[in-house]
């Protein structure tokens, strides 16, 4: 609105420089008022004013806020052109051909301009609706239309995985097939309730050890009763990242609707953990749950125990380790680690885009996968404390300390952790899950988090010189890029699409950035070419290599204006000595 209101000053600044110093007596089509004099009037261009006036047609397929600007800019430049050479027969000074020379050129490379955006915008259109569609085609690796699954008993459990502050997660898979119903029968696990895989029964069968794909993820129900309805209200942000038919096995569409009211459900991204179903059952005594979480069972199992009798079950992909057991073996190198750090930003973008927040992002729930290539994928997990609510969006109104601001506290954005409630309060968190990003980088590039530890700073109170100096052998666009995540106010954070499109540029952009004058006609060429590398590459190495995976997520959220706004930055940034 800005800019428009600039050019619209313009446009009438330099009407009445013309009529000043370039008019005559009866010259036609000066002496009215014409369409930048209605703009400057504060009327509707396009439209007549008069009462009982017929609309005038544009001709042009534009909205309106965009109509009016094209026709008087494109048109006011070719009939001050045209006055110009009529001016130049008739004998005309110099002073008002020169006024008209220059105006009538200026107005044109405007137009010129414009045309260029409109140009770069539709190609970037038109390359987003292709990669959208092929990745919607990418076949889910966990088909759920063949099974049920919506009953604990259904579920061959294993060992434990893993377990946090409000759940323990067990591997599982369905011995529904011939061969895994003849394994379990000779193990003897054909029982009612859950069937458990005992401890090295798999390594002692390793040939024919059924293979473990899901995982069940138990919460652990202390503060809602055992109906089902308590259940769900209680937990019902785990749902978040459910799929359409996560629930309908039990409770059906209408009901799950209903659980669902006011409450966002997350579109799938690869990056982003898909719970496949949910479902409420009994508290079974799973392997370790007298050892690793006795309090939290009921009494009927340990006697002190404060859990309900009943609780809600997800199940999930069963992914190899969490991203802190990676990096607790493996330290990637620079490239590596920048196609890590991409990757959660494409994650996060998609959260904002879907006006979620995640709000509890740290490494450990935060699940990796390895590709053929041994190339690691990260995937965002445990929705518990997440910013779901589509009467509030990112904005959540903080009018006392008993609203939720998110599950850690150490990794919690400046906005976040220094906001005071108050009756009109309100906390913004779209730029809070890129803030934790930029900490968690810290720990991909091999570095220890500046916000952990026992001298880690306060995100309430650090100023970005305190910040740790990254090693010279980490990308010196990731070196920026981190700092300008983790300044402290959010105005000056690049969105979480910017912040993707940066890192974008910076592994397979060299050569438009190499170009000392960046121009758009270069990069769209440069956007085509890359599109082509990058259906050629998905047809010849298939869907597991991660780089081709996030070229095909680049391309698929392609916005002209955010890979502008990251090639500026980058340029800006490597122009800094």
């Amino acid at each position: 609105m800005a800019v428009r209101q600039a050019l619209g000053r313009g446009l009438q600044l330099g009407r009445a420089l013309l009529l000043r110093f370039a008019a005559k007596p009866g010259l036609s089509g000066w002496g009215r008022p014409g369409p930048a004099a209605a703009w400057g009037r504060g009327e509707r261009p396009g439209r007549a004013s008069g009462p009982g006036a017929q609309p005038r047609p544009l001709g042009l397929p534009l909205p309106d806020r965009y109509r009016f600007f094209r026709q008087s800019v494109a048109g006011l430049a070719a009939r001050i052109q045209r006055q110009f050479v009529v001016r130049a027969r008739g004998g005309a000074g110099p002073c008002g051909r020169a006024v008209f020379l220059a105006f009538g050129l200026g107005l044109g490379l405007i137009e010129e301009k414009q045309a260029e955006g409109r140009r770069a915008a539709l190609a970037c259109q038109e390359i987003q609706a292709i990669f959208t569609q092929k990745n919607k085609l990418v076949a889910d690796p966990l088909d759920t239309r063949c099974w049920q699954g919506f009953r604990l008993e259904d579920y061959l459990i294993g060992q434990s995985i893993g377990k946090g502050c409000s759940a323990a997660v067990y591997e599982a898979t369905l011995p529904t097939l011939p061969q895994r119903l003849e394994k379990a029968k000779c193990l003897g696990l054909l029982r009612k309730g859950p069937d458990v895989l005992p401890k090295g029964a798999d390594e002692e069968r390793a040939p024919e050890a059924p293979a473990f794909p899901f995982a069940i993820k138990m919460m652990w129900n202390i503060s809602a009763d055992s109906s089902t309805e308590a259940i769900l209200s209680k937990m019902r942000q785990e749902l978040v990242p459910a799929s359409q038919v996560a629930l309908d096995g039990e409770f059906g569409t209408v009901t799950y609707r209903r659980f669902r009211h006011g409450l966002k459900q997350l579109a799938p991204h690869p990056n982003i953990i898909r719970v496949v179903r949910a479902f409420t059952s009994s508290v079974p005594l799973l392997p370790g749950a007298l050892v690793d979480y006795p309090d939290v069972l009921p009494p009927c199992f340990y006697p002190e125990g404060l859990g309900h009798s009943r609780t809600l079950f997800l199940v999930m992909k069963n992914y190899p380790c969490t991203l802190r057991q990676y990096l607790q073996e493996h330290t990637p190198n620079p490239r590596l680690a920048t196609v890590m750090t991409l990757q959660l930003l494409e994650g996060v973008d998609h959260l904002v885009q879907q006006g979620i927040a995640h709000r509890d992002l740290k490494s450990d729930n935060i699940l990796v996968e390895l590709d053929s290539d041994s190339c690691p994928w990260l995937v965002i997990s445990d929705f518990g404390y997440c910013l779901a609510d589509e009467h509030v969006g990112l904005k959540l109104p903080f009018t006392s300390w008993q609203v939720d601001l998110g599950g850690n506290g150490s990794l919690r954005a400046p906005e976040v952790s220094t906001a005071q409630p108050g009756p009109r309060v309100v906390i913004d968190y779209s730029k809070a899950d890129i803030w934790a990003v930029g900490a968690i980088a810290y720990e991909i590039f091999g570095l220890t988090n500046p916000f952990y530890g026992h001298t880690h700073l306060e995100s309430c109170s650090y100023q970005e010189a305190q910040l740790p100096e990254m090693p010279k052998w980490v990308p010196p666009d990731a070196r920026q890029l981190v700092r300008s995540l983790l300044q402290r106010e959010a105005s000056k954070r690049p969105s979480a699409r910017v912040a993707a499109n940066v890192l974008h540029l910076s592994l397979w952009g060299e050569p438009l950035l190499a170009l000392k004058n960046l121009k758009l006609d270069k990069m769209i060429g440069w956007l085509l070419q890359q599109s082509a590398a990058t259906l050629l590459a998905n047809r010849l190495l298939g869907k597991s290599c991660a780089e081709t995976k996030l070229q095909m997520l680049f391309l698929a959220n392609l916005e002209c204006e955010a890979l502008c706004q990251a090639a500026l930055l980058l340029c800006s940034w490597r122009a800094t000595p």
